[in-house]
């Protein structure tokens, strides 16, 4: 049975060129179609005739365009943006962890309690939760912390706590959890229940069993999925400007709402959005090339294999 084996072996090296490389994980040849070449005419002509249109229609206002890209205004904005991004996105982190566990625990006052929140901020509109949290204070105008049954507290004024940035962190930060709560959950559930068992009778807690097992396997189904979120969060951002918010549409809107250049603020605003969410894409597409188990790693060099046992064993 071995020389067959060798025999085999040998062939199939001889097939691959000598490259070592498993027939199935070479990329396969495809010859183009004449309506593959027509798309990419079609597709040149058309992108050739939207890029004329809009460099040579003076309503565009190129000039206004490049005079406002850099303007200070227009960069406070966009730090304020990124600010309410990196701050939302972080605090929703975290509270999604916490919410994913405990939609995750055997304890059902703590699972249903996580799946109202869920189901609640994520089946109302972002907008509307903004307003919600904006208008706050005509429902509690003032709040005590302290120890109840006890004269122990302090009195908090919610309607000068609760200014438009602060209002801005708490809806997006809220919504966000809703969102990673589930990603995380998803994450949990990519986990084998063999992992977990062998933890189980390794004798771990259940937080060294979420710190050492769950939470470094479900890593590579939710950082993919959170380098999305983030992108998303950086646009979401815009709907904080009906707050009175000046991040970065909030500033255009100031601006041409002193000039009446309104078309030449927009495109200002969107082409920080569109350079913003690329650089953002990068690594974002570098975690999902990292973490991804769907993608077929081919190598691009690959060595010659040598048959030097008998058994037909490639070294």
């Amino acid at each position: 049975m071995k020389a067959p084996l060798l025999q085999q072996n040998t062939v199939e090296a001889k097939a691959n060129g000598g490259s070592g490389l498993d027939s199935a994980l070479k990329p396969r040849l495809r010859r183009r179609s004449v309506f593959e070449f027509g798309a990419w005419v079609a597709f040149v002509l058309l992108a050739a005739g939207v890029l004329f249109s809009v460099s040579t229609n003076p309503n565009f206002k190129w000039d206004v365009v490049a005079k406002y890209f850099t303007h200070e205004s227009i960069l406070r904005g966009l730090m304020l943006t990124i600010f309410l991004t990196i701050a939302s996105m972080a605090m929703g982190t975290l509270l999604g962890l916490g919410l994913a566990v405990m939609r995750a625990s055997t304890i059902k006052p703590l699972a249903a309690t996580a799946a109202v929140y869920i189901t609640i901020f994520r089946g109302t509109p972002v907008l509307v939760q903004l307003i919600f949290w904006f208008n706050i204070a005509a429902l509690y105008p003032n709040l005590t912390i302290g120890i109840p049954f006890t004269d122990i507290g302090t009195a908090i004024d919610v309607n000068a706590l609760m200014g438009p940035i602060t209002a801005a962190l708490v809806g997006l930060t809220l919504n966000e959890a809703a969102y990673m709560a589930e990603i995380i959950r998803g994450g949990f559930s990519a986990v084998g229940k063999g992992q977990i068992e062998a933890a189980d009778s390794l004798g771990m807690s259940g937080a060294m069993k979420m710190r050492k097992v769950i939470i470094p396997q479900a890593m590579p189904s939710i950082i993919p999925a959170t380098g999305n979120q983030v992108i998303g969060m950086f646009k979401e951002t815009s709907l904080v400007s009906v707050l009175g918010v000046a991040e970065l549409l909030q500033s255009a809107q100031l601006i041409y709402a002193r000039t009446y250049e309104t078309i030449p603020l927009l495109i200002v605003a969107s082409l920080w959005y569109l350079v913003m969410t690329l650089l953002l894409s990068y690594p974002q597409s570098k975690l999902e090339e990292k973490y991804s188990h769907t993608s077929a790693r081919i190598p691009r060099k690959s060595r010659k294999v040598q048959l030097t046992a008998p058994e037909g064993i490639a070294r």
